[in-house]
């Protein structure tokens, strides 16, 4: 999703309506989380193989070195 799209999406809410971002939380009986937005951020995120997915790279040693990494927004 791109800001553009994460805006249009959005339009219909309330100015006052909070945000929350939902994940599975990986357990038996296969919560999902819907923890608040607390911060909007840029992050530099890659592809990890292991989780199949992309992760946020917080310290050098997150780095693959073999996936270019990019940046994107970040919702915390």
């Amino acid at each position: 999703m791109k800001v553009k799209d994460l805006i249009a999406a959005l339009q219909h809410c309330d100015d006052d309506d909070e945000v929350h971002f939902a994940y599975p939380a990986g357990d038996y009986w296969r919560t999902t989380l819907a923890p608040a937005v607390r911060r909007v951020e840029d992050g530099e995120v890659e592809y990890s193989r292991h989780h199949r997915c992309d992760q946020l790279i917080t310290e050098e040693r997150d780095r693959d070195g073999i996936v270019p990494s990019r940046t994107v927004v970040v919702l915390r």
